[in-house]
């Protein structure tokens, strides 16, 4: 090959070998979020509206916020974080895990006690001293386990403080989030269930008999934020949850948006 036709080529291969990336880089820009399982039906329709504006794919990885996090800190690679309560995210911020300044409070939800859809309890009047171990009869009540899933740590401090949680603690079927405590309900393996406000909707199987006083547990409080290791897109993602166009899907699916719409 003649020395010009050599260097020529050689230059177009350096040049092919410098450019490929960027192209590579741009065809695949996508963030992984890690975010609470009763999440999952209103965030992909937050996450399809996000691509649909951005080109940024989202990849969503959906479990209960005690399981993501210490995936998280196992070094699983997570762009965003959004826990169901306040202290898996403060956990996450005390191992430095995630971005404080990136941090808000977005969603609110409600706790309810759901029973099949073709079951014969009705409404269901929750107060203190309420039976809920004799409505359970032979049966079990599903929630998330106690010890580390929010929805079933919210559960429980709820049936502390109305004073019914030693009659029902035997009774309770621990899952390993809420959309699993949602199925054994939905399936008639657990008769009743407590989970949130948002899993009851999206589940035609169960229908709620009652909704637990707000005072009998913490407030219900889903905090989001990027992780240390972040991608520059989840800023953009980020900004988005904040949106109108977001708060408008949240909320069609019974969320309570705790911010103000930055646009």
């Amino acid at each position: 090959m003649p020395k010009r036709s050599y260097l020529v080529a050689a230059f177009a291969a350096v040049l092919a070998f410098a450019i490929a990336p960027q192209i590579t880089a741009a065809q695949d820009r996508s963030i992984t979020v890690f975010a609470a399982a009763s999440m999952k039906n209103a965030l992909d329709d937050v996450d399809a509206a996000f691509t649909k504006k951005t080109g940024v794919k989202v990849v969503a990885s959906y479990d209960a916020s005690s399981a993501l996090m210490k995936q998280i800190e196992g070094g699983a690679p997570a762009d965003v974080f959004v826990s169901a309560d306040l202290r898996w995210m403060d956990y996450g911020a005390q191992k430095k895990l995630i971005k404080d300044d990136t941090r808000v409070n977005l969603l609110g939800n409600a706790l309810v006690l759901i029973a099949a859809k073709d079951s014969s309890i009705g409404n269901v009047p929750i107060g203190p001293g309420f039976d809920l171990a004799k409505l359970a009869g032979d049966g079990r009540i599903a929630t998330g386990d106690v010890k580390a899933v929010p929805v079933g740590i919210y559960a429980q401090a709820a049936l502390q403080n109305l004073g019914v949680w030693a009659s029902v603690e035997p009774k309770m079927a621990m899952a390993a989030n809420v959309r699993a405590a949602l199925i054994l309900v939905a399936r008639g393996e657990a008769p009743l269930g407590i989970v949130y406000a948002t899993d009851a909707k999206v589940e035609p199987g169960v229908k709620v008999v009652g909704v637990f006083p707000e005072e009998t547990h913490d407030p219900i409080v889903y905090p989001v934020a990027a992780t240390v290791n972040a991608k520059p897109d989840a800023t953009q993602y980020l900004g988005f949850l904040r949106s109108s166009a977001a708060k408008s899907i949240f909320e069609s699916y019974g969320f309570t948006f705790l911010i103000k719409p930055t646009s």
